[in-house]
């Protein structure tokens, strides 16, 4: 998947690629064996000429205001080009849309629906497959001043919000309150894009995922068509989940406007603690016996030991740690119930030859504790030198399947037959980090980008890795989305025939295909 070029963009090369693109469609994915961008020739989309969508954008200018509309080359570039993301690619969107309102997101949709303009819906833009990239040009709508707090409904335990509002944001608002949102991904990340990859974070084990915690959605269609999907009880059985069919579908069916969320009680007490293991192995295995014997933690996350030495190397937080497995664990409830679960912990993870437990004394000292797994991607993002990226990726597995799993991805390369030699050679290291309390587990490879060799070695990593996860009936992602970049492995996961019903939801609600087009599954012929 190359990565986007130096050379100097403007608006005028972004239209000419966007015309283009408009007339060839590309098919994005990644193939078995080279794991890179592929074009298929000769496919005909739908999408509108260079001339129509420089209509669009003076249209809109004239609707709405001259700001509201950018086609500024940085704006461009930071719209369709992401360091986080594993894969970019050359195409840029044409312009940049900043709404602010609900009619304004409408408005734009009616005149790129009219001048058939892709539309590719932008939050926090800290995705990682290529989520918001713009392989067909086209309008990135971008909700940055859509970032208001609209009704706190502190009785009914719910709140909403519009799509730019932070979830750590969030919580600090409403602290006070005793209240919070227990959805915790990384900490830059937006309540419109956690709506979109249907994500989750370290106390996924206990409170759940993002679609349990939204209980209604508005959305703009393609058509510029306004609907809510449901009203605001917590629960309802009236008609289709609209809320769960806009919630993980990356955009690809309409742009979300406004999100009721709900809302859980701050626990009375909570503690955090960190063990560590002599292998991966036995912290795997010691977190699927903590789950197993239903021990009701918050959160319990498991950094193998190349992964603390990052966070040591990369000096982000204010502690030195061992650079061996480490599992983080959170408890929380009453003061009693928190006791019993930490003693019933400490004796399974002794049973796997722990270390000692690690408690922190105070609420800094939890921060402090909490901060080294917080700050994973981070400290491995520190540590690049020119030309170096970091490939970050996700599967998810049945519990019983996680000790496997993780045991061999800790040592993928001598399993995917690359000499311990030739890994030293490259100087490759990967990480594993995850939320193992739900077999949901990362992995992260610095490499050189510019190394042909190392990218191929990288990506057969990534794709053997989601291979063994399919193998023992897991998925291809369990909280990073599709994107473009997991494309194959999602047809590979569930089939022809679930993607055609996939496709058969998209063309009735966009049957120009205009919304973020080739994410998750490819654009129509």
């Amino acid at each position: 998947a190359p990565k986007r070029s130096s050379s100097s963009w403007t608006t005028g090369t972004a239209l000419l690629l966007a015309a283009f693109t408009g007339s060839l469609a590309y098919v994005y994915g990644i193939s078995n064996t080279e794991s890179q961008l592929h074009e298929a020739k000769n496919k005909r989309t739908s999408y509108g000429s260079a001339k129509d969508f420089e209509n669009a954008i003076n249209e809109l200018r004239g609707l709405l205001s001259e700001d509201t509309i950018s086609t500024d080359d940085e704006d461009l570039r930071n719209h369709g080009y992401s360091e986080w993301s594993s894969i970019n690619i050359d195409q840029l969107p044409v312009a940049v849309a900043y709404p602010k309102t609900t009619d304004e997101v409408s408005q734009i949709a009616k005149v790129c629906h009219k001048y058939r303009v892709p539309m590719i819906p932008y939050s926090g833009g800290t995705s990682l497959e290529a989520n918001f990239s713009a392989p067909y040009g086209g309008m990135s709508v971008d909700f940055s001043f859509m970032d208001q707090i609209l009704h706190f409904h502190e009785d009914d335990m719910d709140i909403v919000v519009q799509p730019a509002v932070s979830w750590m944001g969030l919580n600090d608002s409403i602290k006070k309150s005793g209240l919070f949102f227990p959805v915790d991904p990384g900490p830059s990340a937006k309540i419109g894009g956690m709506v979109g990859t249907s994500c989750s974070g370290t106390n996924a084990v206990r409170y759940g995922t993002m679609k349990e915690w939204v209980v209604n959605l508005t959305v703009v269609l393609a058509d510029g068509t306004i609907v809510k999907t449901r009203r605001r009880p917590r629960k309802s059985s009236a008609g289709y989940n609209l809320t769960n069919l806009f919630i993980g579908s990356e955009g690809t069916l309409g742009l979300v406007t406004e999100i009721t969320l709900k809302l859980a009680v701050v626990p009375q007490e909570t503690s955090v603690a960190v063990v560590t293991f002599p292998t991966i192995r036995a912290a795997a295995a010691a977190a699927s016996q903590v789950m197993r014997a239903g021990v009701p933690i918050a959160a319990m996350e498991i950094m193998d030991e190349v992964q603390m030495s990052v966070v040591n190397r990369s000096g982000s937080t204010s502690k030195m740690w061992k650079e061996v497995p480490t599992l983080f664990f959170k408890f929380s409830g009453t003061k009693a119930g928190v006791q019993e679960n930490i003693t019933l912990v400490k004796a399974i993870a002794k049973r796997n030859k722990s270390g000692e437990f690690e408690f922190a004394r105070d609420a800094q000292e939890q921060r402090t504790l909490w901060s080294a797994r917080k700050e994973a991607l981070w400290s491995m993002l520190a540590l690049r030198e020119k030309g170096a990226e970091v490939w970050s990726t996700d599967v998810a597995v049945p519990l019983s399947r996680l000790c496997e799993i993780i045991g061999i991805t800790g040592h993928t390369w001598q399993m995917d037959k690359i000499s311990k030699k030739e890994m030293d050679d490259l100087g490759l290291f990967a990480s594993v980090l995850g939320h193992v309390g739900d077999g949901n587990f990362h992995e992260s490879i610095l490499y050189d980008n510019t190394n042909t060799k190392e990218r191929d070695a990288v990506a057969k990593c990534v794709h053997d890795m989601v291979d063994r996860a399919l193998e023992m009936e897991g998925t291809c992602t369990g909280e990073h989305g599709i994107g473009l970049g997991k494309k194959e492995s999602l047809v590979k996961e569930l089939g022809l025939d679930t993607i055609g019903v996939m496709r058969s939801i998209k063309g009735a609600l966009d049957p120009y295909w205009l919304m973020n087009p080739g994410k998750i599954m490819d654009v129509a012929a």
